[in-house]
Parts: structure tokens; C-alpha cells; sequence
């Protein structure tokens, strides 16, 4: 709550959440303090939560929406996301394995049936947009076919070394727009991520540590956080920092007052390294995510 109440304060009212990251709850009793307060206005909020993998049913899509808003003490969140394109065997364990430590997948995915119960929840005011998260062009392209209500974001990982350029030139085109996650490495997914040192010497670098994001945040006397998210802003993508440290709350929503050169920009698009500069693979913490056939990975 301490952590709502700083970012409140700082200026935040677009709070990312999930009911897999199982903080809903909290959420909802820091945003019902302030609201019962008449600080702030519900209107004034912009929450995000999203469907978990053990939820891509679409007869599952209202009953864990609502249990979202019954922990978030809300009638409505303000966008609704499908979390990841791979279904797991529903129930209550949010990652299902088997005796081997599989993950135990879903093959009845169906994201058209799914996108369909996400548009449902729209028109009953449970949530005023929807849209996805991790998805490809191929799945972006399956949906739209049948959509009436255009997804209006796609949330995916998205930093200096994984700028998903042919990504982002596709939702510009068809009005879907990214929202990226890991803008800043992700210091704290890392140690998750890399237990047993699953991860690559490339996958656990810094993009805070780069010579070029130190150079360029000196000369404007930001930090070096603070040019990542400047850098993906001036490229049209919404950023989500997350952070639980007051100064860092701070830094990460002062971003307006400056603007990347030219070459700045060139600078740093330059370290892009496409699809081999993923750091983040669930398959890393869970057996067998790669082999559903709607796995993202290695895919635009």
C-alpha cells in the first residue's frame, strides 16, 4: 500500500496489475483509501489488469474478470488484457506442471471464441477497453478478422536491446499500439528468471549499464532509467515502469521535460538486437510453455 500511496502522490494514476501477480487485493485497499478520501476520482485512474493463462476459456473470461474487480474493490477497470497467448489447464494453481515439472497446457486455445467473451465484458461495463499481451502478428491478424472492438494495446516486452521495430510498424498501421514491459531491465524478473542461471550472459545485462544510456542521460542530466523510458516514448510506445523505491517512483514520471536528439535516438536504436535480445522466456521458470503451439517466441 506504502507503494500505491508514493506513486499516488508522485502523480501516477495508470496502475498495471494481474490477477497472476496476486497483489490485487492490496491494490484495491491503497485505491479504495484514496478514493474514500476524495483525493482523487475514479475517473481520474486508469487500471489495467489481465486474464491469467489459466483463464483463456471464454467461459472463464467474466468469472476472472469479476474476481479482479471483487480484489480491486471496483465495478470496472479501465483495460482488460489477455496476459499471454498460451492457455494452461484451468483450475486454481496458476502454473499447473505435471510429475516431470511440465508446464500442463491448454490445447483447446481458441483466441477468436476468447477475443469474442473479451468484447462481452465491454458491453456489460466490466471493462472500458480491452486488448492483449505477448501476442504476434499472426494471432493480432486471426483476431481481427472477426473483431467488432479493436484490441487497443499490445503489452509486450520491449527495451533497448529488443526494440520490436517490424512489431511496432504493424500496430501502427492497423491502430494497435505497444505497451512495453521491461523497459528497464527488469532487475527484479532477472533474479526470478535466472534462477539455476537459466538465463544468458546477454539476457541478464543492464540496459541501465550501457556506455551510450549513461553518456546521453549525463548530458541531460536525467538517469540513465530515465532516458530508457524517453527513448521508447519518443517511438510511440506507452512504458510501465515499475518500482518500489520513492526516488525511482519519482524519476520514472519525470520524463516530459527533455527530448532525445536525432542522434541520440539513432544512438540507441542502434543497440537493438531484434529477437536475440529477449530476456525473458517463462519456458526459463516452467517446462514446456515453448510447446504450445501459440508460443510467441521467435515469432514477430
Amino acid at each position: 500500500m506504502k507503494t500505491i500511496d508514493l506513486a499516488i502522490e508522485a502523480g501516477y494514476r495508470h496502475f498495471d496489475t494481474a490477477y497472476m501477480y496476486q497483489n490485487e487485493v492490496a491494490i484495491g485497499k491503497a485505491l479504495k483509501k484514496w478514493l474514500d478520501s476524495g483525493k482523487i476520482k475514479r475517473e481520474e485512474l486508469f487500471i489495467v489488469s489481465k486474464l491469467p493463462m489459466v483463464a483463456m476459456n471464454e467461459r472463464l473470461v467474466e468469472e476472472y474478470l469479476q474476481r479482479s474487480l471483487t480484489a480491486l474493490q471496483l465495478s470496472y477497470v479501465d483495460l482488460y488484457l489477455i496476459h499471454k497467448p498460451v492457455g494452461f489447464r484451468p483450475g486454481e494453481v496458476l502454473f499447473p506442471v505435471d510429475d516431470e515439472g511440465c508446464l500442463i497446457l491448454d490445447y483447446d486455445t481458441d483466441h477468436i471464441a476468447i477475443w469474442k467473451a473479451m468484447e462481452a465484458q465491454v458491453d456489460a461495463g466490466r471493462a472500458k477497453f480491452i486488448g492483449l499481451s505477448d501476442f504476434t502478428v499472426a494471432q493480432m491478424e486471426q483476431i481481427l478478422k472477426s473483431a467488432r472492438i479493436r484490441p487497443s494495446t499490445n503489452q509486450v516486452e520491449c527495451h533497448i536491446y529488443f526494440q520490436r521495430k517490424g512489431l511496432r510498424e504493424w500496430g501502427e498501421k492497423n491502430g494497435i499500439p505497444l505497451t512495453s514491459f521491461g523497459t528497464l531491465g527488469s532487475p527484479a524478473a532477472v533474479g526470478l528468471f535466472n534462477q539455476g542461471g537459466a538465463m544468458t550472459a546477454q539476457q541478464v545485462r543492464s540496459p541501465l549499464t550501457e556506455e551510450p544510456v549513461v553518456r546521453i542521460a549525463r548530458a541531460h542530466n536525467k538517469t540513465a532509467g530515465q532516458v530508457l523510458l524517453r527513448h521508447l516514448l519518443q517511438h510511440g510506445i506507452a512504458v510501465i515502469p515499475k518500482s518500489s523505491h520513492p526516488d525511482r517512483i519519482r524519476q520514472n514520471i519525470d520524463v516530459f521535460d527533455f527530448e532525445l536528439t536525432d542522434a541520440e535516438m539513432a544512438e540507441l536504436n542502434a543497440i537493438d538486437m531484434d529477437e536475440k535480445g529477449r530476456k525473458f522466456f517463462v519456458s526459463n521458470l516452467f517446462k514446456g510453455y515453448d510447446k504450445h503451439p501459440e508460443c510467441p517466441y521467435g515469432k514477430m
